[in-house]
């Protein structure tokens, strides 16, 4: 319960509890953007991040406030 994992990040120290966790922050320092959008062709690191940015282009607003009633991405 401490936050912090056995696979350890040679460059900033930061740890995680497994290798993908770790290979996702490993393509930061690495600025590699395997994942790219097939609609602008915007890059991305992380996969989890092009699959927030599809919403730009499907207009998909998941997220609602519970007191105004507007919706966000």
């Amino acid at each position: 319960h401490t936050g912090e994992g056995p696979h350890v990040c040679g460059d900033c120290g930061s740890s995680f509890p497994g290798d993908p966790e770790l290979i996702s922050h490993w393509r930061l320092h690495a600025d590699r953007k395997p994942f790219s959008c097939g609609d602008c062709g915007k890059s991305f690191s992380v996969s989890c991040h092009l699959f927030r940015h599809r919403r730009v282009h499907t207009g998909e607003r998941p997220f609602r406030c519970a007191g105004c009633g507007r919706s966000f991405r």
